[in-house]
């Protein structure tokens, strides 16, 4: 789901790529990209509201991130998103491993 900012101007290159459907959010509707609004919420534990992203390290960030990847999700049946990847990821044979 894509918002409306220019970042976003080459849509249809990634779209193709991806071989994925992609759709603009109308604006000032942010429930229209729920995922998107989680996963800020998610970010926020770690960055609150307010702090420069530019005094964030990468270390960090890299923290962040495998914290958020090995979290249970209710919505993934209390498994974590990296462990769905790994699944998907072995069913269409690319064969990563743990």
């Amino acid at each position: 789901t894509y918002d409306n900012g220019k970042e976003f101007s080459y849509h249809a290159d990634v779209s193709a790529t991806l071989e994925a459907q992609g759709f603009f959010a109308h604006p000032y509707h942010s429930w229209e990209r729920g995922l998107n609004e989680n996963s800020n919420g998610l970010l926020r534990q770690y960055f609150p509201k307010g702090v420069s992203l530019a005094s964030v390290t990468q270390d960090e960030i890299i923290a962040a991130m495998c914290r958020l990847n090995w979290r249970p999700r209710k919505c993934l049946g209390f498994k974590t998103p990296y462990e769905v990847f790994l699944e998907d990821a072995n069913t269409q044979g690319l064969g990563v491993a743990l």
